[in-house]
């Protein structure tokens, strides 16, 4: 019965060790690096760099990609603590709040800035900021770059969010969905990404009341940054090194092909959300959204001390190790 028993154990654990294998996609023998971005038309230099496996040229033939997109930035906040993610784009609010908190999170590039503005739903009738009063606004997420650009914009016109003390209710959803919410009253106005502006303006008739070279931090915040763990910095030097030449390469690449690099966000944001944008509204966004790797870190500390001052932070942060351009050629 105890060799029977042993024999049982030796076999359990080489399944297991098949099985862990296959799950980890070990058995090609490569190292995977798991690279994180939502669908939205600001985040396509990670579908350029997707599409043209920009990633995979740079890093060679000892690794694997893989791709991972996510709603919003406190998703792809979580998974990149975990270590679902090694990194990737998101906002520079989430970013900030996270690593504001105490977690491992480093801004090594930039990837787009623009593209951020104030609209009303046709249905509310609201044609200005001072119709904003006693409205019912929408955003991404609580504190994300959005939200804070719509929140320091209106603080100088003496309207604020009802969670510090203002009259305009705030809540939070998926832009791709912004939408079918204007339609059916539920939110008069959004802080919102391109496309969805466009998409909300032409074919729902939104007005926009603030546009994104007016609002906050409109034309010298980057809207999307890549970031990683300094944890991974110190790890995987190298690697992180190779992503950032794929960036860059990926940038430009999207500023000297801009026609196929909108044919490419498109497919892929069609992908993720299973909403194709038309090319009218796609041109529309692009004209929005300025493309550069760089990272403005005076911006950034400005931009983080508004988030304090709107009590999205308990605590006025120092981003002085916030930000690595290192990796930048």
């Amino acid at each position: 019965m105890k060799k029977t028993f042993a024999l049982l154990a030796v076999l359990l654990l080489l399944v297991s060790g098949i099985l862990a294998g296959c799950s980890a996609g070990a058995s090609s023998g490569k190292e995977k690096v798991v690279i994180g971005y939502f669908p939205n038309i600001d985040h396509t230099p990670a579908m350029v760099a997707k599409e043209k496996a920009m990633y995979e040229e740079a890093l060679g033939e000892g690794y694997e990609v893989e791709y991972r997109t996510f709603p919003d930035g406190g998703a792809f906040m979580t998974a990149l603590k975990t270590g679902e993610i090694d990194g990737g784009l998101v906002g520079p609010g989430p970013a900030m709040n996270n690593y504001a908190s105490g977690a491992d999170v480093k801004v090594i590039a930039g990837a787009s800035s623009g593209g951020t503005v104030i609209i009303a739903s046709k249905q509310s009738g609201i044609t200005s900021i001072e119709g904003l009063d006693g409205a019912t606004f929408i955003t991404p997420g609580i504190g994300c770059t959005h939200d804070v650009q719509m929140e320091t914009f209106l603080k100088d016109f003496g309207l604020t969010s009802s969670r510090i003390g203002g009259t305009m209710n705030h809540v939070t959803g998926n832009p791709a969905q912004y939408g079918q919410m204007f339609e059916a009253g539920r939110v008069d106005a959004a802080a919102v990404p391109e496309p969805w502006a466009s998409v909300l303006a032409v074919e729902y008739g939104a007005n926009i009341i603030v546009n994104s070279d007016e609002i906050s931090f409109g034309e010298t915040l980057p809207n999307t940054i890549f970031v990683t763990s300094g944890k991974y910095i110190e790890e995987k030097n190298e690697v992180v090194q190779a992503l950032m030449d794929a960036h860059a390469k990926s940038v430009q690449y999207i500023e000297e092909n801009p026609e196929d690099a909108k044919l490419i966000a498109i497919n892929q944001i069609k992908e993720a959300t299973n909403q194709e944008l038309s090319k009218d509204i796609i041109d529309s966004a692009w004209e929005r959204i300025r493309w550069t790797s760089e990272v403005d870190a005076e911006v950034i500390q400005e931009f983080a001390n508004s988030s304090f001052d709107l009590k999205f932070l308990t605590e006025k942060p120092d981003f002085t190790n916030f930000i690595d351009t290192s990796f930048q050629n």
